[in-house]
């Protein structure tokens, strides 16, 4: 074989090793991508998890996951000292707004401890309601499909308390009128 014909194949195969991992990598972003905002086929084993747990309110007294039961909820995990978790509170508050009188409620699981939560609340309220579930919400987030344990992270819920939509990472306000849009 010619020193021509070797460099040839050799450009060939390292061309075609290009083509393959670009191939490979684009296959699995979009796996990735749709693992984050996919539908659920069935609510995973946390759905009852979260709707039988209790929370405690920043301003005390206690919230009840069963009292949300029965209308469509978005559920965010969230913190005080995650950037991006802070960002996306005023879309969470606008959809609120926007989809109150279809049914839908917004609920705030703070993963921090009740001091920082309280402080926040003081100086930019929210007008959903907001719970603490402390350091022990990033289980409970993992059991609802957070397998990274990421912040934030959010969940929805329809009627019948089904988990039907989650999303790790910041959410934006057309995507959840497209949610609300599907759920009715």
């Amino acid at each position: 074989m010619s020193d021509q014909d070797s460099s040839s194949r050799r450009r060939w195969l390292i061309g075609a090793a290009g083509v393959a991992a670009a191939g490979l990598g684009a296959g699995l972003a979009w796996r990735q991508q749709q693992g984050r905002q996919a539908p659920l086929a069935a609510s995973p084993p946390g759905a009852e998890t979260f709707w039988s747990s209790r929370f405690e309110k920043p301003e005390g007294g206690e919230l009840r996951a069963a009292d949300l039961r029965g209308e469509p909820l978005l559920l965010n995990f969230w913190a005080t000292w995650c950037t991006p978790c802070v960002k996306e509170l005023p879309e969470l508050a606008r959809f609120q707004q926007e989809f109150r009188s279809a049914g839908w409620q917004v609920l705030g699981l703070a993963v921090d401890t009740p001091e920082p939560v309280r402080e926040f609340l003081r100086k930019l309220p929210l007008d959903f309601p907001t719970a603490l579930a402390g350091l022990t919400g990033t289980s409970l987030a993992r059991t609802l499909g957070n397998a990274q344990g990421g912040l934030p992270f959010s969940v929805a819920f329809d009627r019948s308390g089904a988990q039907i939509w989650q999303k790790l990472g910041p959410t934006e306000l057309p995507e959840l009128r497209e949610l609300a849009a599907r759920v009715g």
